[in-house]
């Protein structure tokens, strides 16, 4: 931290940076000088000289190899200087240098516990390089352990300290930083005042906008509002941008969806909480696109769909839902229309550059449950799906996510036959052997001897996507097999709104990722309450149609956002959705967790 920076106001700023740029004490010592010299020749003037200058010496010689990739030669060398031989000035270089090293190994956990040294207290009476240094890989490490408002927080800190590119490049940073943040994670208490403050209330004011006319006219106010702020001063690019996206307005919107066949109740669902968002803006006195419906059951050719859609002067086509339909849109080279598909096609697929897919995949809560693992401190893991090919992709998600990571991926196991279900956690958690072993004991000692079978400890957690009834058996069969205490991260298939207190009990302490529709963790949208009020099934486990239609109409305005501004993130009902590179809307959800049969919400551990 530059403690000698924040208590005081910005007249003292130029001479406190000269303090600050001044030579450390000699109580501080002296930090590594640049050396045109090679790694191995200044290890060897370190094996000829004096400790103090041949700890010095070291320390140049590790900060080059690191900078030369060699991360391997780095920590070797780090490992040779004793901690405690060194000054602070000496110290905080090779903590910064150890995060950096833990960094470029994506350990940010690791780097951000070598920052954490008591010397850090004297950062502030470095040389300023160096307080850069360290502090921008403290943001760095926090940005990598998903912390993005404390990663925000040490950029504004050390933007006084920063010029030309360095500075530009960081004001873009606590950008993409704040704007990452949920809506509900901006009001941050007492910042209110604050440079940090003010880029929260810019974010609040964008994402609270609906339309990129409302989020254009949100920041030309914020900006009159705070005419010094430097975002103000000096706009962020993504910023920058919306005033020529918010020139083309969208004015009307074709809702392709099927009125009957198999798919028609979750059409409906989806069509009541896309009218519903409609109808709330309306209320609100913001300016609407007109929509028009469309029967996609009814449809005999795509082709015929979309002249008479453009013929209607639509601008946007909402559907269809049907896969069979989406998979043919995705397999055109071009759309007439822009379209925003309600399903996915297939994995891998060249899609046309106007079409986008948005749905309920079960793929994006297995990525997220690989997230919050890791997040957690989780490393070694155990996946039970249902058997099938749902449950193959969802593995498949889970896998790719959790490994990329570096997670370790201990077994999976096949939910299929309920009465194979107790075997099958015995075998997982090795307890057959356990009870063998006590069983050969008693039979060498010739008495009865009181061992209780115990469970492997390699396994820190298990990913679960099971149905409400699989759920209920798979908890207590864990419990019986003396692997209660064992961490549960789960879908939202298990979670049945609307039952009573008792129908969770079998769930206690299983933690799922769940639309902010059903968890309502966003109390300043009343949209769940009224579309409630007026459909009670959609306060159930249809409230996720719900949600996903409310979105798709949100997303409606910004698709052509999302696709110019890749990074920018909208808190939606159904989650907070991003756009990937093959233009798949894709949810990051929040948590809960079942306590003594009621819902409890969990922090989101991403700030």
């Amino acid at each position: 931290m530059i403690a000698c920076l924040r208590p005081l106001p910005a007249l003292f700023l130029a001479g406190l940076l000269a303090a600050c740029a001044s030579s450390p004490s000699s109580r501080l010592g002296e930090l590594p000088a640049p050396s045109q010299a090679s790694v191995e020749q200044l290890l060897q003037q370190a094996s000829e000289s004096k400790p103090e200058k041949a700890a010095l010496l070291r320390l140049t010689a590790a900060d080059q190899a690191y900078r030369q990739k060699d991360l391997t030669q780095a920590v070797r060398i780090l490992e040779q200087i004793p901690p405690d031989s060194l000054k602070p000035a000496q110290q905080i270089f090779a903590s910064t240098l150890s995060a950096e090293i833990a960094l470029a190994r994506s350990k940010p956990k690791v780097a951000l516990k070598a920052l954490d040294h008591p010397s850090m207290q004297h950062l502030g009476e470095l040389p300023i390089q160096q307080q850069i240094r360290t502090q921008l890989t403290r943001a760095r490490a926090l940005e990598a352990d998903d912390q993005h408002l404390s990663a925000a927080r040490e950029r504004v800190f050390i933007a006084p300290l920063l010029s030309e590119s360095a500075a530009s490049e960081n004001h873009e940073r606590i950008w993409r930083l704040i704007q990452a943040l949920p809506l509900d994670a901006l009001n941050a208490p007492g910042e209110e005042n604050s440079e940090l403050g003010g880029w929260l209330a810019l974010a609040h004011a964008t994402k609270s906008a609906g339309t990129l006319e409302l989020q254009q006219a949100a920041i030309d106010q914020w900006r009159a509002a705070n005419p010094q702020h430097p975002a103000a001063m000096q706009l962020p690019a993504q910023l920058s941008k919306l005033r020529e996206l918010a020139s083309q307005p969208l004015n009307k919107i074709a809702l392709l969806l099927p009125e009957e066949g198999q798919l028609a109740s979750v059409s409906r669902a989806l069509r009541n909480g896309f009218m519903a968002a409609h109808y709330q803006a309306q209320q609100l006195g913001q300016r609407q696109p007109s929509i028009e419906l469309y029967d996609s059951s009814r449809l005999t050719s795509l082709d015929d769909f979309y002249r008479q859609a453009q013929a209607a002067g639509v601008q946007l086509v909402v559907g269809p839902l049907e896969k069979p339909l989406v998979k043919q849109l995705g397999d055109r080279e071009q759309l007439p229309i822009t379209t925003l598909a309600l399903n996915y096609g297939n994995v891998g697929q060249e899609s046309p550059p106007q079409l986008f897919q948005f749905g309920l995949a079960a793929e994006d809560e297995a990525r997220e449950a690989a997230r919050r693992a890791w997040a957690d401190g989780m490393r070694r893991g155990v996946v039970m799906v249902p058997s099938g090919e749902w449950g193959d992709r969802v593995l498949q998600a889970f896998q790719q996510s959790w490994q990329a990571t570096g997670g370790n991926l201990v077994a999976v196991v096949r939910i299929d036959q309920p009465a194979r279900l107790a075997q099958q956690i015995a075998e997982l958690f090795q307890l057959r052997q356990s009870e063998a072993r006590g069983k050969r004991l008693q039979s060498m000692l010739g008495s009865e001897v009181a061992a209780q079978p115990s469970r492997r400890r390699d396994i820190d957690f298990i990913f679960l996507a099971a149905t409400p009834q699989q759920a209920q058996q798979i908890k207590p069969t864990l419990a019986f097999q003396y692997a209660g205490d064992v961490p549960i991260y789960a879908t939202s298939h298990l979670y049945s709104p609307k039952e009573e207190q008792n129908y969770y009990l079998d769930l206690e302490g299983i933690q799922f990722c769940e639309t902010p529709w059903l968890l309502n963790t966003n109390p300043n949208d009343n949209l769940p309450q009224l579309a409630g009020s007026q459909w009670p099934q959609a306060s159930g486990s249809l409230g996720r149609l719900y949600a996903m239609g409310a979105d798709a109409y949100r997303l409606a305005p910004r698709l052509t956002q999302l696709k110019a501004m890749p990074e920018t993130r909208i808190d939606g009902l159904s989650g907070n959705l991003s756009l990937t590179p093959d233009q798949r809307i894709q949810r990051q959800l929040p948590w809960a967790a079942f306590r003594d049969g009621q819902i409890q919400r969990l922090q989101n551990n991403s700030y």
